[in-house]
């Protein structure tokens, strides 16, 4: 250590357990790279941690502040709560004051860095956390007769006209930032100036940005941005845990001449010591009765929140989070509205922030949520976290388990409490999985054409310029490293409104598109050759228009429910769960069931039905299981069933308490796939070569029903459904009706029609699966909904024009109206967007393909059984109605059948009465 850093700790001796001059300090290099007020501050603030760290810094820190320190592009994965931003910001703050106490004038009224979030909340928390370490510093830096000036602001959608027009007055030299704002900021004539400084880019949570459009818009604005700055920025991206790690690395730097820019990967994303383990309320959930089941689940809940001092409760959605707490604070009087509270996305802001602000100071004992707190505000007195059902994969689980003992050192207890059997499975794997290291794939969006209309409208605006400038600088951007000529012709043949009959539907050019004129001509530049292709904005409004419709989050709304020809209301449901919807589905609103029969805008029309509910009732809230945690769980299947065939029940028991498991989920696991092979043959188990299909005659319904055992998540499950009821449709002329899950779907028809659904699945050609899901897709409500997001996205449809805004429901309205338009269009780009990301991001087409070519290459074998009543893996399938947090009374009964049907085949009451 230099002989600065040892002084300093020698003059701090009597602050820690140690003695500086005898210890060797691990990270001596990285603490000397701080300036002397920076130095100062951090042993300050963290010199009690040397003991645990061998160091000043964690693990990230120590990686992540010499390559910022170098200016080299970095991803940093670390676990939540290891302090992988103030890294960040640590090393970025430290060159600026370098920078600002080595120049005479300071540092120029402008940005240099800039902070991208996620979210508007994690914005505010991190701008927060910055002035304490800033103005912390100053003072030091005071003490030692240095004036230190380093200014930081916000700026999002919420920031009034009046901050806005300061900022361009006195200049932030740290601004935090979402992705909608910045591109808003590259499109301001004034304020772009001041990103021409930019040095350093950071992008948290880029996770939760990567696999979503909103990522695919931030990089092309970081492309941008690397076009207008004097320098390359350093890009930072912060992520949790993640994978694959190259992949969103690459994502996070952009390519430049067709590779990937240079970046360094500081991976230290398992350094904290976890404590998580599955709990089930009973080894038997089908014949323990529901109101005991419920008992024994909030009665533990209470327990562990009252051996703990702050407890966060996920569930799976709003409305679970909402009961959850109810129940606590009905059931029990240690519990209510001082010491508890909810938070989810439908409450006010007001109220977030209030629940926010109570959890980090500590004074609530208890709080429960759906999603809205899973990102990285800072939560420091929460030391435990508890998890309702399964949370659909292993990066979910770890980012919200990581919520407890929010600092490194601190061991992250975390309980996950399932009251489903499919979703034991699951979590069973899902935990044993995480104790590996296993993480869940990132899949990131590519070709988008809607974002990239966006941006390339708002490159035009900007100034007219080189067709082959724009071409290059969106190929920059990693998701659209591989835009094709093609791609780029169906673009502009898009914003140059290409198309008859186009603008009499309202629908105007945006952009033009031509070679530069001579300088006698019309239209001459002269910075420009004569024949160089150009791009330049149409219409007077451009700017206007794409400043006030820019963005990529969907408006949503809620479509009245409506009985047919009595037009009685009978209350609401939310578009995104009309997605599930086809004309005959049965659903459950407001205690009735009703039979889905169309939409028209914003309302929806159906008939009154005695018929079971064939789509649950929590289908839109709930997020999809993972594609690669399923086919963990297939393999988890495989072996178990080779478990129970070499050693019984014992062996499988005895295997599985090597696993975080409870011994009441180990004995309802064991149970379940005991009576499974017992009932049906190990051959009924879907594995990793193996997929099942089962056929049930329903004489009292008069419907024949199939089920598909696939463990491969909701999103493939779905695509592959509708690819087979499609064909079943065509092959039957009949009513064919689909429910899907995470394990599995079932297809059923009428009695008097039948398929041979295996020989079905067994020829699919994966060379047409793209041309029979698009037409499948035909019709439905789901290729209106997205046709309607990507129309608005692509600006064919404007939220926003002179003054006045169109609802989600009106601009619903006008897509259904340009729809069947826009189909006959050749290769139209809004259009094969819709088909894209229905297809690719929805319905995981390249997962079908896949298993499909594995189908025909006899690498997988399905394998068809009939069966009297539903096989137990079977069963959920068969009452997909569950709720998130508790089974509905009429659904445990029609599992207690379905189970006592299977003893009966098997001879036996109970099949697992060993006790070893």
């Amino acid at each position: 250590m230099t002989e600065r850093g040892r002084s300093l700790l020698s003059a701090k001796r009597d602050d820690y357990d140690f003695d500086p001059e005898s210890v060797s300090v691990a990270d001596e290099d990285v603490l000397d790279l701080l300036e002397p007020a920076v130095q100062e501050w951090w042993v300050d603030q963290f010199g009690e941690f040397v003991p645990g760290n061998g160091g000043f810094f964690t693990p990230p820190q120590r990686g992540a502040i010499p390559l910022i320190h170098e200016r080299k592009n970095a991803l940093i994965c670390a676990p939540t709560g290891s302090g992988k931003t103030l890294a960040s910001f640590t090393a970025i703050i430290n060159e600026l004051f370098r920078r600002d106490r080595e120049s005479p004038d300071g540092l120029d009224n402008s940005v240099y860095c800039l902070y991208v979030s996620p979210l508007k909340s994690l914005a505010n928390d991190i701008h927060r956390n910055l002035t304490e370490p800033l103005e912390g510093i100053a003072d030091i830096a005071a003490g030692r007769d240095e004036t230190i000036d380093i200014r930081h602001a916000i700026r999002h959608g919420d920031t009034s006209s009046n901050d806005r027009q300061k900022m361009l007055e006195t200049t932030p030299h740290i601004l935090n930032t979402t992705p909608e704002t910045l591109a808003i900021l590259l499109n301001s004539p004034k304020f772009k100036e001041k990103l021409r400084t930019v040095e350093y880019v950071v992008v948290d949570e880029i996770h939760s940005l990567a696999e979503n459009k909103r990522g695919t818009h931030l990089s092309v604005s970081l492309e941008r941005l690397e076009a207008l700055a004097e320098s390359s920025p350093t890009r930072i991206g912060c992520s949790a845990t993640v994978e694959p790690l190259d992949t969103v690395a690459e994502f996070l730097v952009g390519y430049e001449d067709g590779d990937p820019r240079e970046y360094d990967i500081v991976d230290t994303r398992f350094v904290r010591d976890f404590d998580v383990e599955l709990e089930c309320p009973t080894d038997d959930l089908i014949r323990t009765p529901r109101d005991e089941v419920q008992a024994r689940f909030y009665d533990r809940l209470h327990e562990l929140v009252d051996s703990h001092t702050n407890t966060l409760v996920f569930t799976n959605t709003r409305s679970g989070a909402e009961r959850v707490l109810h129940n606590l604070r009905e059931t029990y009087l240690d519990i209510d509205e001082t010491n508890s509270g909810c938070h989810h996305g439908s409450l006010s802001k007001e109220r977030r922030q209030e629940i926010e602000s109570k959890l980090k100071a500590g004074e609530l004992q208890v709080v429960t949520t759906s999603t809205s707190l899973e990102l990285g505000i800072d939560m420091p007195y929460i030391d435990l976290v508890v998890q309702v059902g399964s949370p659909k994969s292993v990066a979910a689980l770890l980012q919200r388990v990581g919520r407890a003992g929010h600092q490194l050192g601190q061991t992250v207890e975390g309980r996950v409490i399932a009251l489903d059997r499919d979703e034991l499975v699951e979590c069973a794997v899902m935990l044993t999985k995480a104790e590996e290291g296993f993480v869940d794939r990132v899949f990131i969006p590519e070709n988008a054409f809607d974002v990239a209309a966006q941006q390339l409208y708002g490159m035009a605006i900007n100034e007219i310029r080189p067709e082959s400038e724009v071409r290059e600088l969106l190929r920059r951007a990693y998701p659209y490293r591989n835009f094709s000529d093609d791609d780029f012709e169906r673009l502009f043949r898009y914003l140059t409104a290409d198309y008859d009959g186009l603008e009499d539907k309202n629908v105007y050019a945006k952009v033009w598109r031509d070679t530069n004129d001579a300088p006698d001509g019309e239209h001459h530049y002269e910075e420009y050759p004569v024949g160089e292709p150009l791009v330049g904005k149409r219409g007077r409004m451009a700017r206007v228009i794409y400043m006030t419709n820019i963005g990529t989050i969907p408006d949503s709304f809620t479509c009245d429910v409506l009985v047919r020809g009595a037009d009685q209301w009978v209350g609401t449901l939310d578009e995104a769960y009309l997605d599930t919807l086809e004309k005959g589905d049965v659903f459950v609103l407001g205690g009735d069931n009703f039979a889905y029969r169309y939409r028209r805008g914003s309302k929806v029309y159906v008939d009154r039905t005695s018929q079971r509910p064939t789509v649950p009732s929590w289908f839109s809230e709930r997020l999809p299981l993972s594609y690669d945690l399923g086919r963990e769980i297939a393999q988890f299947q495989a072996d178990i069933v080779e478990k129970l065939q070499s050693g019984g029940a014992p062996a499988v028991r005895l295997w599985l308490r090597d696993r975080p498991l409870d011994e009441n989920s180990v004995r309802a696991i064991t149970r379940m796939f005991d009576e499974q092979v017992r009932y049906a043959g190990p051959e009924s188990v879907a594995t990793p070569s193996r997929l099942v299909i089962e056929t049930e005659l329903n004489r009292e319904t008069y419907r024949r029903h199939y089920y598909v055992h696939s463990t491969y998540g909701r999103q493939f499950n779905d695509g592959l459904s509708r690819l087979l009821a499609y064909h079943c449709a065509r092959r039957t002329n009949a009513n064919v009706q689909v429910a899907v899950a995470d394990n599995g779907f079932s297809i059923s028809m009428p009695l008097n029609r039948k398929v041979d659904l295996g020989t079905i699945l067994r020829e699919a050609d994966p060379d047409t699966v793209r041309e029979d899901l698009r037409a499948a897709l035909d019709g439905t409500d789901l290729l209106k909904r997205y046709f309607r997001i990507n129309a608005t996205r692509s600006l064919m449809i404007l939220k926003r024009y002179k003054g006045y805004e169109k609802t989600a429901a009106q601009q619903q309205v006008s897509s259904e109206m340009l729809l069947s338009f826009a189909q006959e269009l050749d290769e139209f780009a809004v259009m094969e967007e819709t088909y894209r990301e229905i297809l690719e991001d929805k319905l995981n087409l390249a997962a079908i393909e896949e298993v499909l070519e594995a189908v025909q290459a006899g690498d997988v074998e399905v394998v068809d059984k009939q069966v009297s009543t539903p096989t137990p893996r079977a069963f959920g399938l068969a009452t997909l109605m569950a709720s998130d947090v508790v089974l509905a009374e009429d659904e445990s009964a029609a599992l207690r059948e379905f189970h006592e049907r299977v003893l009966d085949e098997i001879g036996e009451d109970d099949i697992e009465l060993d006790v070893s």
